[in-house]
């Protein structure tokens, strides 16, 4: 940013922006309102100080003099300093008297910009600086920016209010930045870019300015065609050119930590050296910043730790001993356990295990790091104690790997006799409670209920987690079920205990069970209060157990979806996705399918069943066997198909799926599916309607009522009012349909169950007013509710088109190209979620887009 050019306004050579940059008023605007005499900014390499300068620079008031002063970082003596400065001030002396009399007599407004302060240690300077801001005129207004903090008595300007201090957090983008910097994608392609280059650079400008230079492409394995690596060239030019071996060294061993502190370099560097070192690389602005807000550790910013992990370090596994011998040292296994598998020290990986404890899995990368283990050195594992097999069972079952759960369950037979008959029942009730969650998760509930039950019988007080398991498995079933008294009663239980115990994670995980209950019995606002607590609660506490936030994420959203407020479930969904495929949790499946319903809610149902590939092709490739995904991704695709009127491929679909839970041998749903069964054949019971096929439907969904509404299902029990409003409508029983539409809005209003309302709007939107309940009052405005999804010029093609139309006869009559036209073509039917143009017609006619 020290190229320079004539500024028409001003005497002499100013500093030009890039043509890429993009102004950020709200970093501008408190700069520039700011009355404090010195305003710094002060952030490693990249973070856009010297354009924020220079954009504060051009918008000075026009009697204020203007002086700017680059220093390129540069190692200057005092001497040096004095010189530029003067010159800089147009001053014919240099000595330190005559510049301090200067600014101190001052009583013009200025502005006097110091670019990129000296970027090495300097007492003397730094003193000299110090003077000058004490002694100057309030008519001077210092612009500092630099890598550095120098020196100066920064705690008596800050407060004699007469400091701004830029922080370098807020020097970062945000999304919303960035996707205004990606102008030339369609908006939701840049705003899912921005979310991309965001996670990948923290917002960092340097590299937001090299993701747009390699066109964002991230998901490339391959290098762009004749480009160097320019995040590595930038580095090595800023960064590592300014460092001594040993400083740069230092660096990349920390980079290659997930936190450290001074006691740990002295542990690495060696005694007294290695805090000095983390001193001076924190002085110098090498990217080093507080871990997860704490006082003592730090960290590497976080997109710069992957790019290094992403080489080859030959000498790691020393540097990953050695921090493992430490953290081991300080009684910090997780941190010990990660650092010997890094170092590839499998056996002391093992040994440390021993000090785990279940509330451990949920800890951030916990269940990744036992999974890498077990991949390594599974027979070490199995032959070390109950609590390891315990332990990766655990991991097993949380990652959706049954078959190899179920081989690491059968080991603990090793472990028998046991010395005595009490210790022999202990080990068999902890086989029974890990073999019963197996079961549960496979579907098998009655077998799954029996180990639960006798596992409980037997387990003593030291084992209350396992104890809490089987409660949690038990009140899943209850949901199931419908036996809603019975799962609250096991769900207070297990809280009681949970509590008594003082465990968080605990509560957490049964609290998700109560939630489940809450929004059974249509209380969604109750649930989603919960769970919010519950959020906050676990925020606060560290380590962070970051898998188990994921899946309160992923629960919020669906609570919000219920509520209609699509905004909130949307990022709810994403973060819990996000957060669930860093820690390979199999429940990354329902962030998958949230996004896929509000991309249906939108008509984009090309992107809907775009995202259920994705979720069963992420399903296939980590190995979760397909009792855990099929059924809900046929479930949500039956939904869509019927949306859509392909109520043939819902049919289909719907008998198969419905067979394997049915009969002596059927199954349960997945755990977090409770009301699957019932879902699934309230649609067939609508696929056999629209099919003409039905035989006494409404009979049928009569009896689906009467089964949730006897357990108090609301949630259920709106549905279902809903589906026996529509097929009665359908079978021209117009008695029928007012009375169950008016109960189902009713149960709709009272519980704010918005999502199965907009569910009966996507598959017939004309329903409400053709039912005569379309009066002031009554709920009038829900077949207005659905958003148009094609732009205004989409519109007019598709209006031609069902005017019969051809290709080229649109495009004369549009004054647009016949490729235009063909591309308009391909984006209505992506929109509409249909493949021909008779069918984009016909959707666009049922939803009065097209008359």
């Amino acid at each position: 940013m020290t190229a320079m050019t004539l500024c028409l306004d001003r005497p002499g050579f100013l500093p030009r922006l890039s043509c890429h940059h993009q102004s950020r008023d709200r970093l501008i605007e408190p700069l520039l309102i700011s009355t404090a005499r010195v305003k710094l900014l002060c952030a490693p390499a990249g973070s856009g100080k010297s354009a924020l300068l220079v954009e504060c620079l051009l918008q000075a008031p026009a009697q204020c003099q203007v002086h700017w002063l680059p220093l390129a970082g540069e190692a200057i003596s005092v001497v040096d300093f004095r010189q530029r400065l003067a010159q800089t001030l147009g001053l014919p002396a240099s000595d330190e008297p005559a510049l301090l009399e200067y600014l101190a007599r001052l009583q013009t407004a200025t502005w006097l910009f110091l670019d990129d302060y000296c970027r090495i240690p300097h007492p003397d300077l730094d003193q000299l600086l110090d003077r000058l801001l004490a002694i100057s005129s309030p008519r001077v207004t210092w612009w500092l920016s630099g890598r550095r903090r120098p020196q100066c008595n920064w705690p008596r300007l800050l407060l004699d209010d007469e400091l701004y201090d830029c922080e370098r957090a807020t020097l970062a983008f945000d999304q919303a930045e960035i996707a205004q910097l990606l102008h030339h994608l369609e908006p939701a392609q840049a705003a899912k870019a921005a979310e991309m280059i965001f996670r990948r650079s923290g917002g960092w400008c340097a590299a937001v300015r090299i993701a747009l230079l390699q066109k964002c492409d991230w998901s490339r394995n391959d290098k762009l065609p004749a480009r160097p690596d320019t995040l590595h060239d930038y580095l090595e030019h800023e960064l590592f050119a300014h460092l001594t071996p040993e400083l740069a060294e230092a660096w990349r061993v920390l980079a290659h930590l997930p936190r450290f502190n001074a006691r740990l370099c002295d542990h690495l560097f060696g005694a007294g050296e290695g805090a000095q070192c983390l001193s001076t690389l924190q002085e110098l602005g090498c990217f080093i910043e507080p871990w997860q807000d704490s006082a003592d550790w730090l960290q590497i910013f976080a997109p710069l730790t992957r790019l290094m992990r992403d080489e080859q370090w030959p000498a790691g596994r020393s540097w990953h001993r050695r921090a493992c011998q430490w953290f081991a040292a300080e009684l910090d296994w997780k941190a010990a356990f990660e650092q010997a598998l890094l170092a590839e020290e499998y056996e002391v990986a093992v040994s440390l295990l021993q000090h785990f404890s279940f509330e451990q899995l949920f800890e951030e990368q916990t269940v990744v790091l036992l999974l890498r283990l077990h991949e390594q050195q599974a027979e070490e594992l199995m032959l070390g104690s109950p609590q390891l097999v315990g332990l990766i069972t655990a991991a097993l079952l949380f990652a959706g790997r049954f078959e190899q759960a179920g081989e690491c369950i059968a080991h603990l037979s090793r472990f028998l006799p046991q010395p005595c008959a009490f210790h022999q029942r202990q080990l068999i009730a902890r086989w029974q409670a890990q073999q019963g969650w197996l079961l549960h998760l496979q579907g098998r509930m009655d077998a799954s209920r029996a180990h639960f039950l006798e596992a409980l019988d037997e387990l003593g007080p030291q084992f209350w987690p396992a104890r809490l398991m089987c409660l949690s498995g038990l009140t899943q079933q209850a949901l199931v079920r419908g036996e809603l008294e019975v799962a609250q009663a096991l769900n207070r239980d297990a809280l009681c205990l949970a509590r008594a115990q003082g465990s968080l994670v605990f509560e957490g995980l049964l609290e998700l069970d109560h939630a489940q209950l809450l929004e059974q019995r249509g209380a969604c606002g109750r649930a989603e209060h919960l769970l919010a607590n519950m959020d906050d609660l676990l925020g606060r506490q560290q380590p962070l157990a970051e898998p188990l936030l994921g899946r309160i994420a992923l629960h919020r959203g669906r609570l919000s979806l219920s509520q209609g407020r699509e905004m909130q479930a949307a990022a709810h969904f994403e973060t819990g996705l996000q957060i669930c495929l860093r820690n390979q949790d199999k429940r990354a499946l329902y962030g998958f399918l949230g996004l896929a319903q509000l991309a249906a809610n939108r008509l984009d149902y090309a992107q809907a069943f775009v995202l259920l590939r994705d979720a069963e092709r992420l399903m296939q490739q980590r190995r979760i066997p397909d009792t855990v995904y099929r059924s809900v991704l046929l479930q949500m695709s039956c939904h869509f198909w019927l949306q859509q009127g392909r109520a043939q491929l819902a049919h289909e679909a719907l008998t198969r799926v419905l067979r394997h839970y049915q009969g002596p041998h059927g199954r349960q749903p997945p755990p977090a599916t409770l009301e699957l069964i019932p879902v699934l054949e309230y649609l067939l019971v609508l696929a056999d309607v629209y099919l003409g096929r039905a035989q006494m439907p409404l009979a049928r969904l009569e009896a689906q009522l009467q089964w949730a509404r006897q357990r108090g299902m609301s949630a259920l029990q709106a549905q279902l009012h809903l589906a026996l409003a529509e097929v009665a409508w359908l079978t021209d029983n117009s008695t029928a349909a007012r009375q169950s539409m008016h109960e189902g809005l009713a149960l709709v209003e009272r519980c704010n169950l918005q999502q199965a309302l907009r569910d009966l709007q996507l598959r017939q939107p004309r329903l409400p007013q053709a039912i005569g309940r379309a009066e002031p009052g009554h709920y009038c405005e829900v077949a207005g509710a659905i958003q148009n999804p094609l732009s205004q010029r989409e519109i007019e093609v598709l209006t031609l088109v069902a005017q019969g139309n051809s290709n080229q006869q649109i495009a004369d009559l549009l004054f647009i190209s016949l490729h235009t036209v063909k591309t308009h073509a391909r984006r209505i039917n992506g929109k509409l979620g249909v493949e021909r143009r008779t069918q984009a017609v016909a959707r666009a006619k049922v939803l009065g887009i097209v008359i």
